[in-house]
């Protein structure tokens, strides 16, 4: 599995570190919760607002480097629009290895 990785926000920062760590932080902040409602969604066999969130934990996925995890979410959300939990396995082990990956920075 690709790992997270920062080479995205540094190519936007410029070298600046303090943008860094303040786009950082916000992701910190913010995915905990966003993971969460994910969950809550999905065990509730709530399509459609899973859905959305899947899509609003792509552009995490996105930031954080994972090309490759992107495209899975991508498919599973178009998925969970059709009212089907394809992908779901594949998904759930992308938000790990991302709350793993922020505990390490």
């Amino acid at each position: 599995m690709e790992q997270p990785n920062l080479s995205y926000i540094e190519s936007m920062s410029g070298g600046d570190k303090a943008f860094e760590q303040k786009l950082i932080d916000i992701i910190k902040a913010e995915y905990p919760s966003e993971k969460q409602v994910y969950y809550d969604n999905i065990a509730e066999d709530n399509f459609k607002a899973a859905a959305e969130n899947v899509h609003k934990l792509k552009h995490k996925i996105s930031i954080l480097g994972l090309e490759k995890s992107y495209e899975l979410a991508v498919k599973y959300e178009h998925n969970l629009i059709e009212n089907s939990k394809e992908g779901k396995e594949d998904f759930e082990s992308i938000l790990q290895n991302i709350t793993d990956y922020l505990e390490t920075i």
